[in-house]
């Protein structure tokens, strides 16, 4: 892939990250953010680009999504137009590593905000740096209403409970694997086959 197809797609996701952080500007259209994924996946692939955990960690909005659907013919998925959450409904990934000495397992957060209502699941977490791939397993889950919880659980998948999460392998387990990472957004792929992408959130969100 020229240097100069590389530039357009990381142009075309750094203006919808921009346009969805901010007001008064320009998004990309959902076919254009598709393609832009997938040219961005497959460079990854090409040039073999490895990102570590510490780059993943902090807070990230989501930004745009696709479904996938089974294909008719010879199985396997397809994905999906993809669009644009709504800004209404904030949706945030959060990554926090764990103490050394291993510096690739940690806690994700998943929490779904409408308003004053939040909905967040937490768990372990543990990432495959030659892979860029992060596996994961929810294991708590909050509901909380103008900052108190109201409501806690714990979860009970049996696929990575927290004191057999690290000894399970990857396939058993829900995971992500990135393609592309960087200061202002994170792109991905999803055990199911659907793609995301991820802005840092931060204090000028509007």
């Amino acid at each position: 892939m020229t240097s100069t197809n590389t530039d357009n797609f990381v142009s075309i996701l750094a203006q919808a990250a921009t346009a969805y952080r901010e007001k008064n500007h320009q998004l990309p259209t959902t076919e254009a953010i598709v393609n832009a994924l997938l040219a961005a996946e497959t460079t990854a692939k090409q040039q073999r680009l490895n990102y570590n955990f510490a780059s993943l960690v902090g807070q990230w909005r989501l930004c745009f999504a696709t479904g996938t659907k089974k294909a008719q013919e010879r199985g396997g998925i397809i994905l999906g137009q993809g669009w644009y959450v709504p800004k209404l409904v904030k949706i945030h990934i959060s990554f926090n590593a764990t103490i050394e000495p291993d510096i690739n397992t940690g806690e994700i957060s998943n929490q779904v905000q409408f308003g004053s209502l939040v909905l967040q699941l937490t768990g372990p977490a543990k990432y495959l740096g030659k892979k860029n791939i992060l596996a994961f397993d929810f294991n708590q889950m909050y509901l909380r209403l103008f900052g108190r919880t109201i409501y806690q659980q714990q979860i009970r998948s049996g696929k990575g409970q927290s004191e057999n999460f690290y000894n399970q392998p990857i396939a058993k387990l829900p995971f992500f694997a990135f393609f592309l990472v960087n200061a202002d957004l994170i792109a991905a792929r999803g055990r199911g086959g659907g793609l995301a992408l991820w802005v840092r959130e931060r204090e000028d969100f509007s």
